[in-house]
């Protein structure tokens, strides 16, 4: 029960925090140019946001131009939305989508101040991609991941072949952007070793600017969201494989006994049982913690190809 001393502390602690988030950091650079690389949902989510909110011209890269023509039709889609429900005017829509601009090569990513990467979580594709980066961008521009589980320090490591040199692995850090993008507020910062405070500072800035609510995080398996979210997801779907309670329960007493939006199981759903997976995997690996093994049945969902909502089949029918 929280008591009314209890209630008061929360408060002030609630105050101080927004009175320490709303402080400008003298370190931090100014983002006048945006780079994202991968048009999918989240990297897509990333630069509309960047584009509606923040205001910055956007670089879209993606080298498959099918999934930049999806992205952007999609875009389209939003914007609409919002033009329908008078979040914004016509004109505002058409100056938002001018900030979009595709790209398939890199090359284009000459002039950016900061870049944000949002690729399949596939470590040699992200480290051959930040490799690709500290050759390409302006020697102060921020080099950012979107990764959900893979180490921020490993990544760094990759922009450089001699240690000592942390010119570019110093820039590097994550912004772990919560699904879907446009929607959520939260957004993780991870520092890597090798991550200067200036990098820090100018992160966290930034996301402010994207009207998003930082938090920070240490280069550690899982981070905190996923730390935290996937061990519950695996144990919701523990409890439906063993027979502790059925689909429709498990979510149901969790929606209505914690007020979450939705269940664990629906949740599996639409982040991907497949993305569930591979960070229960990279959990359990690099702790060695029984407590992190994957579900026998996320496993046999994932070899049925029942990914959830993008397969059209999960927990749910979609």
């Amino acid at each position: 029960m929280i008591t009314p001393t209890i209630q008061r502390q929360l408060t002030r602690s609630i105050r101080h925090a927004r009175c320490f988030s709303s402080t400008p950091s003298a370190s931090a650079q100014q983002v006048k140019r945006l780079g994202v690389i991968g048009a999918g949902q989240m990297g897509l989510g990333i630069a509309l946001v960047a584009a509606k909110t923040a205001g910055v011209p956007v670089t879209l890269v993606d080298t498959n131009q099918t999934a930049i023509d999806k992205g952007l039709k999609f875009a389209d889609k939003l914007l609409a939305k919002d033009v329908s429900k008078e979040r914004i005017t016509q004109d505002q829509s058409d100056k938002i989508r001018s900030l979009l601009n595709p790209s398939t090569t890199m090359d284009a990513l000459v002039e950016v101040d900061f870049v944000i990467e949002a690729v399949p979580e596939i470590p040699s594709l992200k480290f051959d991609i930040f490799s690709s980066l500290a050759q390409i961008c302006p020697p102060h521009a921020i080099l950012a991941t979107n990764t959900s589980s893979i180490s921020i320090t490993r990544i760094a490591a990759s922009t450089t072949k001699d240690p000592t040199n942390t010119s570019a692995s110093s820039r590097v850090i994550s912004t772990h952007f919560m699904n879907p993008v446009p929607i959520q507020k939260g957004v993780e910062i991870i520092t890597g070793l090798q991550t200067s405070q200036e990098t820090i500072d100018t992160a966290i800035e930034f996301c402010k600017a994207m009207g998003k609510i930082p938090s920070q995080s240490a280069d550690s398996p899982g981070f905190l969201a996923n730390r935290i979210l996937m061990p519950y997801i695996n144990e919701a779907i523990i409890c439906l494989e063993t027979g502790v309670g059925g689909r429709d329960d498990i979510d149901a007493i969790m929606k209505n006994g914690t007020n979450v939006p939705m269940g664990p199981l629906q949740l599996a759903d639409f982040i991907g049982i497949d993305t569930c997976l591979a960070i229960m995997k990279v959990l359990y690996e690099e702790t060695g913690d029984s407590k992190y093994r994957p579900s026998v049945l996320l496993r046999k969902m994932v070899d049925a190809g029942w990914l959830g909502k993008k397969s059209g089949k999960g927990f749910y029918d979609y």
